[in-house]
């Protein structure tokens, strides 16, 4: 028999709250306290989406990239396509820093499909455009 799981994915934060706030501005979530766990805010959003941001008073933000290209963990969070420019806007609006956005050809207007940032605490994630459905 198999025991039930479930798994989250957590970001420390020496002030969880405002990144909690900023994750779910940018994923259309809401948060909530974790049951048990005054440390840990939860992040969840309609479409499935969990992720937990838990207080870390000794925090320091990871360094990515690496000089040696070597990446850490990082949230890739997949937008339709068409709606890539208009997501990076709203990250930036939000407080994220763009790390890259190369021109590599891959768009009509020679944009990436992928554009790299930092959120307010400094961990890496990505926007990238969804695949297309077969």
């Amino acid at each position: 028999m198999t025991v039930s799981k479930s798994s989250v994915l957590v970001l420390d934060s020496t002030d969880p709250e405002p990144l909690a706030r900023f994750y779910a501005e940018l994923l259309d979530a809401t948060v909530e306290p974790a049951a048990g766990d005054h440390d840990l805010l939860l992040v969840s959003g309609a479409d499935g989406t969990l992720l937990g941001i838990h207080r870390d008073p000794g925090h320091a933000p990871p360094s990515w990239p690496r000089p040696e290209d070597s990446q850490q963990s990082h949230l890739w969070i997949l937008v339709a396509p068409e709606a890539l420019d208009e997501a990076e806007r709203e990250a930036v609006s939000l407080g994220a820093r763009p790390v890259a956005a190369g021109r590599d050809g891959t768009r009509t207007d020679r944009r990436t499909d992928v554009r790299r940032f930092m959120d307010p605490a400094g961990h890496a994630f990505v926007l990238a455009a969804r695949p297309a459905s077969p």
